[in-house]
């Protein structure tokens, strides 16, 4: 299988550890992305790792047992160690405060404390088989005050660091889970929900397992995923994946099921917002996007893998320290062991080989794993890294090679367009309401964020059309219909069209003498008027006549001044053109002869500053009797030039009559 078969990878700078062994605990936490090493019970050091730790936090404690949970606080302030089923003990991190530890015992009577949960810098939640203790730590007084409590059996629980959502399994069967929000020093209670399990014989006894549930944030809504390992509905095959939207406000509701069609062990993470399922048993994923369209059944919507079972790309691990000399080769590493432990959202560790990876999706893969186009462009507009990407798709479907038809290519196009105005309408709403004194309330605007997935008529342009326009192998036809649909779908999100993609299709059409057509597409409003396209049809005047006089029509519907006209053409050079126009309007009494003569003198054409000349003398000759400048148009410099050019005797007689 080649390199561009694998669309998933494990990052290519792990965080290291001392592997896990009789001397040396390993502990991850799941808030700071971190990995405690923690030996001989901290007598001989603790080592701290985290994925954007540059330097780990290396420091010593008193072994005064066995740990069983440790963790810093947000910003890694305070330490708290939990070695007893009844305490946690404290030490502080704050430059100037006491370094001596302190103990907090959990308040209800007779509970044991399963684990901790720091939810700020100085905010901590206590669980225990009978409740959750939500605690301030002021380490300056080296205590803790208890903020709020309350009482309900727990089995096990587990927390959503990015949402502060701690959610609790109660009841026998373990399948009724109460979630709790904190925010700031408060804790609200959420509306409990009840998972389905699936039918069983009454003999067995079934209950939720901890390893069968997951939460993550998915395109920033909170979901709980639970792994049915046999379905309720006895025809069905193999395990699924039951998707929960958990919203701040309101029921949890049973949304998403991601239909894994095999048994087996799996195991969950979440990446780019795609939901991943690793199966042990073939050593493949899959990956599955709950934006795509699936199958709604009128209360859920049932999703199939985006694509087909791949394995994680192969992965060596580079060898470190004295040991890598260059004769030893990097040893392969074992993918889908059975040592791997998986955290949300993205999260692998090996504790066996000392490693925490991220898991990646790699996106240029997977462009030849999905023929749909329109699927595609539906998939990768979501992803968070996919603009290149997108544009390689559209250059792709435009080659020779691998064309798409036309009614494909309008499709990603218009699928690409309906995002771009998106932006658009995002960023003119943000500009309103800035102009209009912000918003009626005090909250500050927020500016819409640009996303990879706006890919406007530059990028396009760039990217991809002025490539495919100067490719001499396309049928000119074909390059014609791209750059018109492409036109087309701008117009139809009533998008403003650039004037170098109307530049694009002109230049396109003359090159192929498609006069007729460029004379229509104007005739019928096709090409928006600009003035940057009537200054290009004014070029074309010596290859197509008309193009002269649809420049101006052109430029008369866009109600620019005359003046205005006169200079756009004279900075193009247009000399002639320009004094056709004026005396078309009967403006060229009036004109500045100097300003002519100047425009003429640059084009460095002798025979166009002859001819400029000789009208501006004729006019001289009949507003005044004779042919000379007087010396208020400051044209003295003009008439030595056109001595010295063409002689005095060249100059035109004043004629008496």
């Amino acid at each position: 299988m080649g390199e561009e078969d694998y669309y998933l990878e494990l990052c290519e700078r792990p965080v290291q550890f001392e592997k896990a062994n009789p001397v040396n605990c390993v502990f991850f936490d799941e808030a700071n992305k971190q990995v405690f090493a923690v030996r001989s019970g901290g007598a001989t050091g603790v080592v701290v790792k985290g994925p954007d730790d540059r330097n780990p936090i290396s420091f010593r404690m008193d072994d005064k047992g066995e740990v069983k949970c440790i963790k810093f606080s947000l910003e890694n302030k305070i330490l708290a160690v939990q070695r007893t089923s009844k305490t946690v003990d404290f030490c502080n991190f704050i430059p100037d405060n006491s370094q001596l530890e302190y103990t907090q015992e959990c308040k209800t009577k007779n509970a044991n404390i399963l684990g901790f949960c720091w939810t700020s810098s100085t905010e901590i939640v206590f669980i225990t088989d009978q409740g959750i203790e939500f605690y301030q730590v002021l380490p300056e007084k080296r205590s803790l005050k208890l903020l709020k409590s309350h009482n309900i059996n727990v089995n096990w629980y587990m927390y959503c660091p990015e949402s502060a959502v701690i959610l609790l399994s109660t009841t026998v069967l373990e399948n009724v889970l109460q979630p709790f929000y904190f925010k700031a020093g408060t804790m609200s209670k959420l509306p409990k929900f009840e998972i389905e399990l699936p039918a069983a014989p009454k003999s067995t006894k079934l209950s939720l397992s901890e390893r069968d549930i997951a939460m993550a944030t998915i395109y920033g809504q909170l979901y709980v995923l639970f792994l049915r390992h046999h379905s309720r509905t006895s025809n069905s095959t193999g395990a699924e994946v039951v998707l929960y939207h958990l919203p701040r406000e309101g029921a949890c509701k049973k949304m998403h099921i991601l239909k894994l069609n095999r048994t087996g062990k799996f195991a969950l993470n979440v990446v780019d917002n795609l939901v991943v399922v690793h199966h042990q048993d073939t050593e493949t994923s899959v990956i599955f996007d709950i934006k795509l369209r699936g199958e709604f059944d009128g209360t859920v919507t049932f999703h199939h893998p985006v694509l087909p079972a791949r394995s994680i790309q192969p992965y060596q691990i580079p060898m470190a320290g004295p040991a890598a000399v260059t004769s030893q080769s990097p040893v392969p590493c074992k993918l889908y062991s059975s040592s791997w432990i998986v955290f949300q959202p993205d999260i692998i560790i090996s504790a066996s080989q000392g490693y925490l990876w991220n898991l990646q999706v790699k996106l240029q893969p997977i462009v030849n794993l999905l023929p749909d186009k329109g699927r595609l462009m539906d998939f990768l507009l979501q992803r968070k890294e996919c603009k290149m990407v997108i544009l390689s798709v559209c250059s792709q479907m435009l080659s020779e090679s691998d064309r798409a038809t036309l009614p494909v290519i309008a499709t990603v196009f218009d699928k690409l367009n309906h995002e771009y105005k998106k932006y658009l309408d995002a960023e003119q709403s943000y500009m309103m309401a800035v102009e209009a004194g912000q918003s009626r309330s005090n909250l500050p605007l927020k500016r819409p964020t640009r996303t990879q997935a706006v890919v406007d008529q530059s990028d396009m342009y760039t990217h991809v059309l002025s490539a495919f326009a100067e490719n001499k192998e396309m049928p000119h036809k074909f390059v014609i219909a791209v750059l018109m649909e492409y036109i087309r779908s701008l117009n139809q999100f009533q998008i403003t069209v650039q004037h170098y993609l109307h530049e694009l299709v002109i230049k396109t059409l003359v090159q192929h003498n498609r006069f007729y057509m460029l004379h229509q597409f104007l005739q019928y409003h096709v090409l928006s008027d600009s003035k940057p396209l009537a200054c290009l049809l004014l070029s074309l005047e010596s290859f197509y006549p008309p193009a002269h006089q649809l420049s101006l029509d052109m430029l008369k519907r866009l109600s620019t001044a005359n003046d205005e006209i006169v200079e756009v053409l004279l900075s193009k050079h247009q000399v002639l053109a320009a004094l056709r126009f004026i005396r078309g309007i009967g403006g060229h009494d009036n004109i500045s002869a100097r300003k002519f003569l100047d425009a003429a003198k640059q084009t460095e054409d002798n025979m166009l500053f002859y001819t400029i000349f000789r009208f501006f003398e004729q006019r001289n000759q009949r507003l005044r009797g004779n042919p000379n400048f007087t010396p208020g148009e400051h044209c003295e410099e003009h008439v030595a030039f056109f001595k010295q050019v063409f002689g005095d005797q060249a100059l035109m007689r004043p004629t008496t009559f």
